[in-house]
């Protein structure tokens, strides 16, 4: 009996440098419900990276695996660049001249002249911490990661079976920070400017009839930007989220055509009819950052945004746990159509 209140859902999970860490939070949320099973995963820069260590954790040692390998993977990316204070930063004090110092580096120099040498602590974190071979091997979830080739502008999904470093590093490249990641003579930048998260796989590769999209970005913002930070903030967040917007957007208009015909003939059909969509987003603290903040690796920071993934996704939980299965827990059509 007790199996059959268990879920089956599939994760999108959106990318935002440093705020990756509120979805780390909601990973660590959802994997202590076992009544919860995930097929598929889909992920975009940072929650590219959630979403590798989530699975290669799970070949380790099931779900207090992946708890694990998710908590240190943001520990170890935890003091690369200092940012905020951990007692008072987080409420908006001044951010430190190394942060302010480095962001106005990226202004005038490209990576290839601050960088000649292609340094990424990334890569060793990413390399050390999982076994991209044993996760290729091993993993019952379905990964679909995102990267964008740099020449046609497309989007790159790199699955289970071709995931490796420079997969993953690929969908994290911010061109104004790295070097284009090279994957067999194509160059590779951010996954978040084809896709930020990628839905259609989800719905066309697994079973699952249920998506959760985890979101980092607000999707509204009332107030007009009109300081040099909120406007270049506010650009950087529809350059990201314009493809999202659009694929939202697509979904809502095909479910609509088939919403009211009982005689639908194709497979296709007859799932767009049962795909419900579910979303979790940060609360106003998240969207009082600006968007410096995402390049703010401070410890305490980090464990700070986890703490509000975690609260985010326990009333999640409380909130829509039994409409898995059942319907979408937000309205579709107000939000996106």
């Amino acid at each position: 009996m007790w199996f059959k209140s268990r879920k089956v859902v599939n994760l999108a999970l959106q990318g935002g440098g440093a705020h990756g860490a509120f979805t780390w939070g909601v990973l660590d949320r959802l994997l202590e419900d076992e009544r919860l099973i995930i097929e598929g995963i889909s992920g975009t820069s940072s929650g590219a990276m959630n979403a590798v260590a989530l699975a290669y954790g799970m070949t380790v040692d099931g779900r207090e695996g992946a708890r694990h390998s998710l908590a240190s993977l943001w520990n170890r990316v935890g003091i690369s660049i200092p940012g905020y204070s951990p007692s008072a930063g987080i409420m908006g004090v001044e951010r430190s001249f190394a942060l302010e110092g480095a962001l106005a580096m990226t202004r005038i120099f490209s990576p290839y002249q601050l960088n000649p040498m292609n340094l990424d602590p990334l890569r060793e974190i990413v390399i050390s911490l999982f076994d991209f071979e044993q996760l290729r091997e091993q993993s019952k979830i379905n990964l679909f990661i995102a990267a964008t080739q740099v020449s046609s502008g497309k989007l790159r999904l790199f699955e289970t079976r071709e995931m490796t470093p420079e997969a993953l590093l690929a969908s994290a490249c911010l061109p104004t920070l790295h070097h284009a990641v090279m994957i067999d003579g194509e160059a590779y930048w951010d996954g978040g400017y084809a896709g930020n998260p990628v839905l259609f796989p989800l719905f066309y590769d697994c079973r699952a009839r249920d998506i959760a999209i985890i979101l980092l970005h607000p999707r509204d913002r009332p107030q007009l930007p009109t300081s040099v930070s909120s406007i270049q903030q506010r650009t950087a967040e529809l350059s990201f989220g314009t493809t999202f917007l659009r694929e939202m957007r697509s979904i809502v208009h095909a479910k609509q055509q088939v919403s009211g015909n009982f005689l639908l003939v194709s497979k296709l059909e007859r799932r767009l009819r049962r795909l419900n969509l579910h979303m979790i987003e940060p609360d106003q603290a998240l969207t009082k950052l600006d968007g410096a903040s995402k390049l703010d690796n401070d410890s305490a920071f980090l464990h700070w945004l986890k703490d509000r993934g975690r609260a985010a996704a326990q009333i999640w939980l409380e909130q829509n746990f039994d409409m898995l299965g059942r319907r979408s827990s937000i309205d579709l059509e107000a939000m996106f159509g």
